[in-house]
């Protein structure tokens, strides 16, 4: 989530094109938490504009992970920081599950973004080097899920491989595949473009957006106080009115 840091080599475009999916999120969850506490009544769960604005985001978050990831292999970053980041993540990963359980408990999120991302990183890790392939092995990714399911990977033990025959019941579900696709298509894109292009993310930013780039490097930060400030703005405004 977060541009390592162990490096003193900073990529502010990254930085702030995670900005972009982060504040999108926020933007997406706040809509979300307005529609909860009944301040405006929209379907998140079949509306087609909302599904298409999760998936982008989604996919956007991704992509930026993987290209991250491009990032820290050309960097060198070496197992032992690897593994104190993954820790930040997944330690997250379960603090959502927590918090959603006590919200949700019915729907709680036991393989959403961060826990997909935890997973995810550690598949992209092992295959940073596979290189062009990279592109074949996403294509494949993507693509499964639609052309192989069965009722096996329906339990909550196995839902979180992807290839299901219906989705599970939770407020949300990143599974394997298809979304390691888009991680290896982050990884590979990241990987091409510091080899052929590297002043498409060394360029400077305009002033005006390098609070973007700052967001960026705290991303994980921010999406995990994003929401109990949302939600208690809005229980605070709730009682105000009452």
């Amino acid at each position: 989530m977060n541009a390592p840091s162990y490096s003193p080599a900073r990529f502010d475009r990254l930085d702030a094109l995670r900005a972009v999916a982060i504040l999108w999120m926020a933007a997406f969850h706040f809509c979300f938490d307005l529609n909860y506490y009944h301040f405006i009544r929209q379907s998140f769960t079949s509306d087609p504009f909302w599904l298409t604005q999760r998936t982008c985001i989604v996919t956007l978050f991704l992509f930026c992970a993987g290209f991250g990831q491009a990032v820290a292999w050309e960097q060198g970053q070496g197992w032992p920081r690897f593994w104190r980041r993954w820790a930040q993540v997944a330690g997250c990963a379960l603090l959502v599950s927590a918090g959603s359980y006590l919200m949700f408990p019915r729907s709680f999120i036991y393989f959403g973004v961060l826990h997909g991302i935890a997973v995810m990183l550690i598949v992209t890790r092992v295959t940073a080097n596979a290189g062009r392939w990279l592109w074949l092995l996403g294509a494949v990714a993507i693509a499964l899920p639609r052309l192989l399911q069965h009722p096996w990977f329906d339990t909550r033990l196995t839902n979180w491989i992807g290839l299901i025959t219906h989705k599970p019941v939770t407020e949300d579900y990143v599974p394997v595949l298809p979304w390691i696709g888009v991680m290896w298509w982050g990884l590979a894109a990241g990987q091409w473009v510091l080899a052929n292009h590297r002043e498409w993310v060394t360029g400077a930013l305009p002033k005006a957006l390098h609070p973007f780039a700052v967001l960026g490097r705290w991303s994980l930060s921010f999406y995990m106080l994003h929401q109990p400030v949302l939600i208690g703005l809005l229980l605070a405004v709730t009682m105000l009115r009452r």
